[in-house]
């Protein structure tokens, strides 16, 4: 699973929210090196957030951010440039530029952190097509293709400056259960060939169950982290009830 005793990705007692709310406290959880990380919580329960927090567009209240062992949370501007050229972000909703092609949508982090020509450049983007599944849809503006298509380039353009680190926030979001796995597939088939590391937000547990290997599970009432380990794991054998009930999707039994 993982392939280095020193964690790329570190959380230590996190705690976020807006204006005075806290959503999230005393969170701490360690990713490492080419592990396939999943953050799962119920409606509400912050994951998103966190991940935001994660990839530096939101400031916590307390705790640490570490990745590649600095401290994103203590870093200015400048620093957190640096730091976060490690990582890559497919969000949701794509969020391509609809008024691009698919290639111009790859090209951008190119052309903003790279001294490339710019054939050198196109070719990059071709490579990273074809490593989703894309090759010869370069020229297609985003409305001309299929909602998995678009998650597909989605990752390609977060890959385009060949990060350590994959954040993907909802991959299988508004997608129906045969695009979903073969999105899943994708993920597994680039972990294992660009020994990447993946931190994924979702909620759908049949996803979890095919790619995850280690998982924290926010809890909205309890407003921290219920549970880490590996999915089947917790599925099956977690001490605490709400856990097994929500990975069951069974109801919970004398919640109280």
């Amino acid at each position: 699973m993982s392939e280095s005793n020193e964690p790329i990705v570190s959380v230590k007692n996190l705690s976020i929210g807006f204006d005075n709310e806290i959503i999230m406290k005393d969170v701490s959880f360690d990713v490492y090196p080419g592990e396939r990380f999943v953050i799962l919580g119920g409606s509400g329960s912050g994951k998103s957030t966190l991940l935001k927090h994660m990839i530096g567009l939101y400031s916590p209240f307390s705790g640490q951010i570490l990745i590649n062992g600095q401290d994103l949370t203590r870093a200015d501007e400048s620093q957190k440039m640096r730091i976060l050229q490690a990582i890559g972000i497919s969000y949701q909703s794509g969020a391509l530029f609809g008024s691009m092609s698919l290639l111009e949508n790859i090209r951008l982090p190119l052309e903003e952190f790279t001294n490339l020509s710019s054939t050198a450049m196109d070719l990059v983007c071709r490579i990273k097509l074809f490593q989703v599944g894309l090759l010869g849809y370069e020229n297609h503006m985003p409305s001309e293709l299929s909602g998995g298509m678009q998650k597909r380039a989605a990752i390609a353009r977060a890959m385009a400056l060949d990060p350590a680190i994959l954040f993907l926030d909802e991959p299988s979001a508004g997608l129906d259960p045969i695009t979903s796995l073969e999105l899943d597939e994708l993920v597994l088939s680039l972990s294992r060939s660009l020994k990447v590391t993946f931190v994924i937000v979702t909620h759908e547990l049949s996803s979890i169950f095919k790619i995850g290997q280690r998982m924290i599970i926010l809890d909205k009432k309890r407003k921290t982290i219920a549970a880490q380990g590996a999915p089947e794991e917790l599925r099956l054998n977690s001490p605490d009830p709400w856990v097994r009930s929500f990975l069951n999707r069974e109801p919970l039994i004398n919640p109280d």
